[in-house]
């Protein structure tokens, strides 16, 4: 991999980028003694490479996608490189460099935009400050830059953010917004001392994510069909459960962008809030004044809400209040960490939930993941979500009131039509839309 050597930019601009297609080679930096090469294979020929260069060339062998990463994306890369050597220079010689520094990583944050990353984390480490993009769910390498830009990048982040420059043993978060390509996003900012400085990750929010419905985020047609109608009774209780990162707050947000309506009150409670939701009410947690999920909770009924989203019910306390205001003719719509669909209701059990009152309430369970697609070219584009939904029927009811076994309840379920996570995961593997080892690196049941 070429992104884990701190690369000079300039060889490559130098020798020229039309030769290097040809001979299928990438220069990564000049020392003193060697130039060093990646290729795919040693060729048997490179004097032309010895004689440009001046030196005798050490090869690194990698492989034909990474180089052909580095060619296509040469001018961005270039241009970021160029502008971390011109903010170095200025920084030992004293000036500004300010205006270097910004747009570096305005082009850095451009690049993770156009490769469709949800997030960049700039980590400070030994001897370098390693890029790294999340694209599809899985962190990528991109750069690594000399470690003397790491405070740089850092104070610029924190300024966009509004943060505490001179702050480097605590956490810090903050947010920050910014127009690409004429297009408006979001940036979310998590701060945190390391061993050699600080993690700096940045979320990417794009606002178009927010105006999502139900019908485009995905669910298979019978899902779509069964959600469509429990989200619109009146009362009750739907959780949406999956790991960090299996998109539940699109479908949160779906759901209320497809109930939003002016007949309807929304409130929703966040921590922290992604994306503003227009003519829906959205509380952010700010546990440094006191507004805790305890204090919004109390409060949120007095202010006479048809449906209330919950970003995590995250104790007991929060499931009690829940539970109250599902009783009380309201639609309460809210997450929670759990595997699958039935071990929800172990979950809310083990909460101390009265089995009763999880009856009286919960209508459904969605549990998800998010999986990469299969692309043409071999590799993978995008994610798909794939999911199970348990309808919480009169029959499923009663069984959670009289605690009956997980097991009886699941085949109960699949006598009407309960398909599990894995049966959709696999059907998406036969439709040949994701691979099978794509599946059980995400499912994890």
């Amino acid at each position: 991999m070429i992104s884990k050597y701190i690369v000079d930019y300039s060889l490559a601009f130098q020798f020229g980028i039309e030769k290097l297609r040809k001979i299928n080679m990438f220069p990564i930096s000049k020392q003193e003694l060697f130039t060093l090469v990646a290729t795919i294979q040693k060729p048997n020929n490179y004097t032309q490479l010895q004689q440009f260069f001046n030196t005798p060339i050490k090869f690194i062998e990698v492989s034909e996608e990474s180089i052909k990463e580095q060619l296509e994306n040469f001018e961005t890369y270039y241009e970021i490189y160029h502008l971390g050597i011109n903010a170095l220079i200025n920084s030992k010689q004293n000036h500004d460099t300010n205006s270097y520094i910004i747009n570096m990583t305005e082009n850095i944050i451009a690049l993770a935009i156009k490769l469709k990353s949800s997030d960049i984390h700039i980590e400070a480490l030994k001897q370098s400050v390693a890029i790294r993009f999340r694209i599809d769910g899985v962190l990528k390498l991109m750069f690594n830059f000399q470690y003397e830009l790491y405070s740089l990048f850092a104070s610029i982040i924190k300024l966009f953010a509004s943060l505490d420059i001179s702050q480097v043993r605590l956490p810090q978060n903050g947010r920050f917004s910014k127009i690409f390509d004429n297009h408006l996003y979001d940036f979310r900012i998590s701060t945190i001392p390391i061993l050699n400085g600080e993690s700096i990750v940045i979320r990417i929010l794009d606002s178009h994510n927010s105006k999502v419905m139900l019908k485009d985020i995905g669910f298979n047609k019978n899902i779509f069909n069964s959600l469509n109608r429990i989200i619109n009774l009146h009362q009750g209780m739907i959780l949406v459960t999956g790991p960090t990162g299996s998109g539940k707050t699109t479908t949160l947000y779906a759901i209320l962008n497809t109930l939003n309506t002016v007949s309807k009150k929304i409130i929703t409670i966040e921590d922290p809030v992604e994306y503003n939701l227009i003519g829906i009410q959205q509380i952010n947690i700010n546990e440094d004044i006191g507004l805790n999920w305890t204090l919004a909770l109390k409060n949120i009924l007095r202010q006479d809400p048809d449906i209330i989203m919950i970003g995590e019910i995250r104790d007991e306390n929060a499931l009690q209040i829940a539970i109250r205001a599902a009783l009380t003719g309201h639609l309460v719509i809210a997450t929670l960490h759990t595997n699958n669909a039935p071990d929800t209701i172990t979950r809310l059990l083990d909460l101390n939930a009265e089995p009763f009152l999880i009856a009286s309430t919960l209508k459904a369970v969605i549990s998800q993941r998010l999986v990469r697609k299969l692309s043409y070219n071999g590799g993978y584009s995008g994610r798909i979500i794939v999911a199970e939904l348990l309808e919480c029927d009169n029959t499923i009811s009663k069984y959670i009131s009289k605690r009956k076994n997980i097991n009886t309840i699941i085949e109960y379920a699949k006598t009407i039509g309960y398909i599990t996570l894995e049966e959709d995961g696999m059907q998406k593997v036969k439709d040949k839309i994701t691979t099978l080892e794509e599946f059980y690196s995400r499912i994890k049941i």
